[in-house]
């Protein structure tokens, strides 16, 4: 008979309920959140599951335990009221480590900027535009003179100095995957589309045929309106932003230098332009977006360089 199992995790330990086809509970446990001793409990369970689930919330539960989130999680698998997810493989996963820890550094630099430009506006020093080059001449140009701002420039400009210099070691590891990278090289033929944004999306799609469509991706990222239907009422909202927002982000940044920068010949310009004249550039721009989206998932199912053609008609 089939039998289905539900797993509440924590950080300490797993809560597993199994349950056959009637929904009958076959065994449950309560045992270390370790890969391997889950699979060794399972091993000795002596059957094959049918479907695993793991953790979700049940706010309709009067009562709610790790042990009762375990039997609901089960019994939905059971019903097959589920989505399926996609375990990334290896290397998407190294590759979005390299991603997140770039985005750490670059965030923690400006942190370190800007602390820096508080403490001496409250000196009445004022730093002003600079550059990531010119910032600490700046600084040092401002605090000459002051003993106790000098040595807190030092400290705060030599931390700076580290995590810019790691910002670069990293910069550099990422272009070199871009270029020994198949799918990377393929994404960066389409305008607006640079190393992090190819980056960034190759390792969020890893496996392109997991998507029935390329329509899909638009609604996987977020960039697709959420709707709200119930008898007389039907609303329709602006983008639900539900998934990566890293994705996100990086696909609405490279719409930004299309709209904003000289692109020739263009026909996804063309047509974002368009959408603008009726609603407006920050909805042409989520627009285009998420016909990044479609386009780039298309390429890597085709295995083809970006073409203006079909892209002014892909959606």
């Amino acid at each position: 008979m089939e039998q289905y199992a539900g797993i509440d995790v924590s950080l300490e330990s797993a809560s597993i309920c199994v349950v056959d086809a009637t929904g009958r509970i076959v065994s449950e446990a309560k045992v270390a959140c370790e890969p391997k001793v889950l699979i060794t409990w399972f091993g000795k369970l002596g059957a094959t599951m049918t479907r695993i689930g793991l953790e979700a919330a049940f706010k309709a539960m009067p009562v709610k335990t790790d042990r009762t989130d375990a039997r609901g999680i089960a019994q939905l698998i059971r019903l097959g009221w589920f989505r399926s997810v996609h375990c990334k493989s290896l290397p998407a996963q190294e590759l979005r480590a390299i991603l997140a820890a770039r985005k750490l550094v670059l965030s923690k630099r400006h942190d370190l900027e800007m602390s820096l430009r508080g403490i001496l506006r409250g000196f009445g020093l004022k730093v002003g535009r600079t550059t990531p080059r010119s910032f600490e001449a700046r600084v040092r140009d401002l605090v000459e003179g002051h003993a106790t701002l000098l040595a807190v420039a030092d400290a705060l400009l030599s931390a700076r100095g580290v995590l810019a210099e790691q910002l670069n070691k990293l910069q550099k590891r990422l272009v070199h995957l871009a270029r020994h990278d198949t799918r990377a090289r393929l994404l960066m033929s389409t305008p607006g589309v640079g190393v992090l944004v190819a980056l960034t999306y190759a390792a969020a799609i890893d496996d392109p045929a997991r998507f029935t469509s390329s329509k899909a991706t638009g609604a996987h990222f977020g960039l697709t309106p959420k709707k709200y239907q119930s008898g007389e009422t039907d609303v329709t909202g602006r983008i639900s932003k539900i998934g990566d927002a890293t994705v996100r982000t990086a696909l609405y940044e490279a719409a930004n230098v299309i709209l904003t920068k000289p692109v020739k010949g263009s026909s996804l310009k063309s047509w974002a332009m368009r959408v603008a004249k009726r609603a407006g550039m920050r909805k042409a721009k989520v627009a285009l977006a998420r016909k990044l989206a479609v386009v780039l998932h298309r390429m890597l199912v085709d295995g083809t360089e970006f073409v203006a053609a079909k892209a002014a008609v892909t959606e």
